[in-house]
């Protein structure tokens, strides 16, 4: 392959910058601008994986840019599995963007974004599933989402995938042998043994695939919206959970007329908060527009927090909020639990009928009381959004949890694709069509790891990546 350049660390100033040159000819332009201090080219035979101290310099005037640590990595043991040669500079952005340039001018080209960890997945050095986890470790939002990611960069999920996969292939290369050659293999009563193999085969589908919403959850995090009407503590809420005043608070009705989006973490668990225009009726354009915005976000919000003013009746707009809400998960906080309540939580709850538990049992509906002002209930709403998403407790970040979309829907194909073979072995087929699903199925699993996807899907993930990684 030719010969990618890049700046490896953020584009901001910082301690120390890497520029990363990865290909055939990576020693060769490393060597063309890295001098030792009496002025020597230093690189071409340098030890594999050995610091070298020196200077980089201009390769058309000999100006010196910066003074430097050099490492060569020798393919295949480097992360590209290439010859690799990474530049330690000071991490001033001109500084690092002249040692880029230097490189460029040396027969290095600017690599495309993510093109070192491409190379690094055609090079087979990592399977897809934990080149995808790259990324993933980068962006991690908390521990428990850095936990996940670590795993399968670590390759806990490619492995579970293997491990399936052997399985499915060793029947599908029995079925066909026996075919073959029928005076060797026997294939009386073999449907029965393979439906009870595949049983466990689909119970361990199933669980990795039961995993997915609380891990979209942990990755991503809980898309949160505070909704309630005017003046009712949704702002002072938001600046009480952010430890900040980001919000505006006042006495006036009507104050917050936009969305405010901010993350915050509770534990380990991230909230990706929408603070919303108080919902009323209102003859403000501009008012009536961040209502219309707030339930909007709304109805595409994992978790409700409806924010009521305890010291207030409830009327019309909190009937109004109720039905918008449906049968979204909710924590209602009677807030201002610091002045005598008026309403009260039975009150609350006539407003939820039915509404109090989902298909998969959890608990829909929460009632909490809270002062924003004073900072209570802070404790009791976390310990709520755990047992409403989590059932209580977050599972170990050593288990194999599904965050991606593609390998839910991969794993959702080839279980669907295993109860098709156990439908053939009820219905009396010939063991060929056994073979058919139970390929579809390896196949599909096949995906994960990155055996049986096309060049375009490649592109498509890599193209997501930072730049120099």
């Amino acid at each position: 392959m030719d010969t990618i350049a890049a700046i490896a660390t953020g584009m901001t100033d910082s301690g120390i910058g890497i520029v990363r040159i990865s290909g055939s000819g990576a020693v060769e332009v490393g060597d063309g601008i890295v001098r030792s201090p009496s002025g020597r080219r230093i690189l071409k035979k340098a030890e594999s994986h050995r610091f070298y101290y020196g200077f980089v310099v201009n390769p058309g005037d000999g100006v010196e840019i910066d003074e430097v640590l050099a490492v060569v990595m020798r393919g295949p043991r480097s992360f590209t599995g290439e010859d690799t040669v990474e530049i330690q500079c000071h991490g001033g952005v001109l500084v690092m963007r002249r040692i880029l340039e230097c490189a460029l001018r040396c027969g290095a080209r600017l690599a495309e974004p993510g093109e070192f960890t491409k190379r690094a997945f055609l090079n087979g050095r990592m399977d897809l599933s934990r080149a995808e986890a790259v990324m993933d470790v980068i962006g991690a939002q908390n521990d428990r989402a850095l936990g996940y990611s670590l795993g399968q960069l670590r390759g806990r999920l490619s492995g579970k995938v293997r491990e399936l996969r052997g399985r499915l292939l060793y029947e599908t290369a029995f079925i066909e042998s026996a075919l073959d050659d029928p005076e060797h293999f026997d294939l009386d009563g073999y449907g029965e043994g393979l439906s009870g193999k595949l049983d466990g085969v689909i119970e361990e589908l199933r669980r990795l695939i039961g995993t997915a919403d609380n891990g979209r959850l942990i990755k991503e995090g809980i898309r949160t919206v505070i909704l309630g009407k005017p003046n009712v503590g949704k702002s002072s809420l938001l600046n009480c959970l952010l430890g900040e005043e980001r919000a505006i608070v006042t006495d006036v009705a009507g104050t917050t007329r936009d969305v405010l989006e901010e993350s915050l973490r509770l534990g380990d668990i991230c909230l990706n908060i929408v603070d919303t225009a108080g919902i009323r009726d209102t003859e403000d354009t501009v008012e009536r527009i961040g209502v219309e915005r707030a339930l909007r976000y709304a109805r595409e919000a994992d978790l409700i927090v409806y924010v009521t003013d305890a010291s207030m009746e409830l009327d019309e707009n909190d009937r109004e909020i109720v039905s918008v809400i449906g049968d979204k998960r909710t924590i209602v906080l009677l807030n201002k639990s610091d002045l005598e309540a008026v309403v009260t939580e039975e009150e609350i709850r006539a407003l939820f009928v039915e509404n109090e538990a989902d298909p998969s049992g959890r608990e829909r509906f929460v009632v909490l009381h809270t002062s924003a002002k004073e900072g209570a209930g802070i404790e009791e709403l976390e310990q709520a959004v755990k047992e409403m998403f989590f059932h209580g407790e977050i599972g170990s970040s050593n288990e194999i949890v599904i965050t991606s979309m593609r390998h839910k829907e991969a794993l959702e194909e080839a279980c669907a694709a295993l109860m098709l073979v156990k439908g053939s072995i009820e219905d009396g087929m010939p063991e060929d069509f056994y073979s058919i699903d139970l390929m579809n199925a390896y196949k599909a699993l096949g995906r994960i790891i990155g055996e049986e996807v096309d060049d375009d899907l490649v592109e498509e993930i890599f193209s997501k990546f930072c730049m120099g990684k």
